[in-house]
C-alpha cells in the first residue's frame, strides 16, 4: 500500500471515528496532493508524497511560530495539531549525533576544510539527507563543522 492510500484510509478511519478535526487536517494534505498533480501533470510516488508533507509540516511550523508571536494560542493550537497529524507519515529523522557523523563524511568526500566550501558540502548533504534531515538542521550542522 502505497503512503497515500494509507493516509486515504487514515481519513475513512477518522470519518468512522468522527474526527473531524484529523479529517480535515488530512484532507488538506490530500488536496495539496491534488494540486501537485495538477500543476506538474504526473502521478506522484512516495518521495513525492514525503516531500509534499516535509512542506507542509514546515509550513506549518512557520505559522505556528508567527502566531506564536502574535499571541494566538487559538491558530497556535490549531498548526501544531495539524504537525501531529502529518508527522508519523514522515521518515524517522536522524538524531544529532547521527546527522553530525553522515555530514563529517560528506565532508571527507567533498574535501571541505573552511566555511567557503559550505555550497558544496550543502549540495550534497541536501541530496543524500533530503528526507532524513530539515535543511535547516543541515545548515547549522555544516556551519559547526566547519568552523
Amino acid at each position: 500500500m502505497s503512503l497515500r492510500e494509507t493516509i486515504n484510509e487514515e481519513i475513512k478511519n477518522a470519518m468512522k471515528a468522527k474526527e473531524t478535526k484529523k479529517r480535515d487536517a488530512l484532507r488538506l494534505l490530500t488536496s495539496a496532493f491534488k494540486q501537485v498533480e495538477v500543476d506538474e501533470r504526473k502521478e506522484l510516488s512516495d518521495e513525492d508524497v514525503i516531500k509534499i508533507i516535509q512542506a507542509q509540516v514546515k509550513r506549518r511550523n512557520d505559522a505556528a511560530a508567527q502566531y506564536r508571536d502574535a499571541g494566538r494560542d487559538d491558530l497556535l493550537q490549531i498548526e501544531l495539531y495539524e504537525i501531529s497529524c502529518y508527522s508519523p507519515y514522515l521518515p524517522a529523522q536522524l538524531s544529532d549525533d547521527e546527522l553530525s557523523i553522515a555530514l563529517k563524511e560528506i565532508i571527507g568526500k567533498v574535501g571541505a576544510t573552511s566555511l567557503k566550501d559550505m555550497g558544496k558540502v550543502m549540495g550534497m548533504a541536501s541530496k543524500e539527507l533530503a528526507c532524513k534531515v530539515d535543511g535547516k538542521r543541515i545548515n547549522e550542522c555544516v556551519k559547526t563543522l566547519l568552523a
